[in-house]
């Protein structure tokens, strides 16, 4: 059953929070990504929400250990408050 991350938090500065989430720091490919979305808010333009797909709930949570590793460290730089959750897809309907 494939799962999504989905992981919201503030950004202190967003180009910049862009530059270092696109240096891929993590591995996303490496550690299971097969899909990713960044969402900002339309009201907030330094709140992000970013929707990683994986194959299975087991390696989203190996990759969420790890970035949870990031969030603790050198993260703290760009980004803070981060809220994380694994979810799996249970409806998508094109209208």
């Amino acid at each position: 059953q494939m799962a999504v991350l989905r992981i919201q938090h503030a950004v202190s500065e967003f180009n910049g929070w862009k530059q270092v989430f696109d240096a891929d720091p993590v591995g996303r490919q490496a550690g299971g990504v097969r899909h990713y979305q960044v969402l900002r808010s339309t009201t907030d333009p330094n709140f992000v929400m970013i929707d990683l797909t994986f194959d299975d709930v087991p390696t989203a949570e190996a990759f969420l250990g790890k970035l949870r590793g990031l969030w603790a460290g050198p993260g703290k730089a760009v980004m803070r408050d981060p809220q994380a959750w694994i979810v799996e897809p249970v409806e998508s309907v094109d209208l």
